[in-house]
């Protein structure tokens, strides 16, 4: 018999050979999609993503664009360029211009092509977004993380930040932030803005703000970016992914700011886009021209799902705090990030020392699928774990809809939340069932009781 083919050598490229697992996000969201397809009734709040109906204007002009198949340009449609400068333009009441905009397929490889395009440490805040230190780490980029404990709730603060830009001796660095917050909801006050602004300034940073849930504010702390108190330094990022639930259509878009430097910078992630994507879906893109019109009908809708986003992740969140856990409160997006520590003892008890083994025990033995901190770059013996609402009581488009006809019939939060979401109250009772089984071992004086 012939002698066996033998296939060639695949041999990794070595900054890959140590970065043998996936996205955290998506591997969580394939693993409960395969448990769901097993029948088993998993709670959902380890994936983020918006999940309401696609508006009928957006969906009739991705139809009557479906013929559109030619090449566009790397940089993006002009028309929609021109769009999406006019929408940043009317939000921070100053003129932008359609060359300051690039358009991608995603913001996420928008992200990754800034990183790659400009020579840089990486300064991360913590917690932060599961794929910015790994974009970093795939470029052989230093990351450096911001220290922040569960005792301040994780919150930045210029010290922090100062600390740890004196210790890098990299003459350039990236400041990559999220507003509103990936993982935790909060946002920045236009005050602490004002502080990050001059400090970024002194120091030469180059701000990239990620600005993915900026629609989705919860409306008692305003949305400001950072590029409107350092409008010179800062990259902002946005997409139709979260406002208009839209993630599939993997749209996004970069602005950049209007200098010298800047336009190489353009020009650079022109070329990145040309060797690599060359052009977002044409089809998306025209369609997109009527989701950054100035459409009022479409920015009532953004509204609408960013009200109910907010009901529901503010009552998951008092939920929580009723029974004493820790936890920031969110300002937008639909994530909540409570901090288990004060139970340390009796998770001990029950094997738990890590938020790895936390969020573990939570989908084996309460069937809650959660993310664990150390996915946001926590340590891992913080007992912080990523919540997120989107999936609860929404899990299919027909269950989506019903909610947003709930809200619409009704919009009043206690009976909608009391009314249209079983699952979201479901969660709540397997969450109130942990805290209790962990006072009881606990006991009454905090400690875990001894063993008779």
């Amino acid at each position: 018999m012939p002698e066996a083919i033998k296939p060639p050598a695949f041999t990794l490229s070595a900054v890959l050979q140590d970065r043998a697992t996936p996205s955290p996000t998506l591997a969580i969201n394939e693993q409960v999609q395969a448990m769901w397809a097993r029948g088993e009734a998993v709670l959902h709040m380890g994936f983020g993503e918006s999940r309401f109906p696609v508006h009928p204007r957006l969906q009739k002009a991705l139809s009557e664009n479906a013929h559109q198949k030619s090449y566009l340009a790397g940089q993006g449609l002009a028309k929609l360029r021109t769009e999406i400068a006019r929408f940043y333009s009317r939000q921070w009441q100053r003129p932008v211009s359609a060359g300051q905009v690039i358009v991608g397929p995603g913001s996420k490889a928008l992200i990754f092509a800034i990183q790659m395009a400009i020579d840089a440490e990486l300064i991360l805040p913590t917690p932060s977004w599961v794929s910015y230190a790994p974009q970093a780490e795939l470029l052989n980029r230093p990351v450096r993380r911001i220290p922040a404990g569960p005792e301040s709730g994780y919150a930045l603060t210029i010290d922090a930040l100062d600390r740890t830009v004196s210790q890098s001796d990299r003459s350039n660095k990236i400041l990559l932030l999220t507003s509103p917050n990936n993982p935790t909801g909060e946002m920045f006050s236009p005050a602490f803005l004002e502080e990050l602004a001059d400090f970024s300034q002194q120091a030469g940073l180059v701000v990239v703000s990620d600005e993915i849930y900026g629609q989705v504010s919860h409306g008692h702390i305003p949305h400001v970016s950072p590029a409107q108190y350092y409008p010179e330094g800062t990259i902002v990022l946005g997409g139709l992914s979260k406002g208009l639930s839209l993630g599939g259509w993997r749209l996004g878009t970069a602005v950049l700011p209007d200098h010298e430097g800047a336009r190489a910078l353009m020009l650079a992630l022109r070329n990145i886009a040309g060797e690599i994507w060359s052009t977002p879906s044409a089809p998306v893109q025209f369609a997109a021209l009527q989701a950054y019109s100035d459409d009022q009908a479409i920015a009532a809708y953004v509204a609408e799902c960013a009200r109910i986003h907010a009901i529901r992740t503010q009552y998951f969140w008092r939920g929580l705090t009723d029974l004493g856990v820790p936890c920031a409160r969110p300002a937008g997006a639909f994530y909540l990030f409570p901090n288990f520590d004060r139970w340390r003892a009796p998770l001990a008890r029950l094997g738990v020392a890590t938020s790895d083994d936390l969020a573990r025990y939570l989908l084996e033995t309460e069937q809650i699928a959660t993310l664990p901190g150390t996915a946001f770059g926590v340590r891992p013996e913080d007992l912080s774990l990523r919540l997120s609402t989107s999936y609860l009581d929404m899990e299919g488009d027909a269950e989506a809809q019903a909610i947003l006809d709930a809200y619409r019939w009704d919009p009043d939060p206690e009976r909608l939340m009391g009314q249209a979401h079983p699952q979201t109250q479901e969660a709540l009772a397997r969450f109130t069932r942990l805290i209790h089984r962990l006072n009881d071992l606990a006991g009454p004086a905090g400690e875990p009781e001894s063993q008779p």
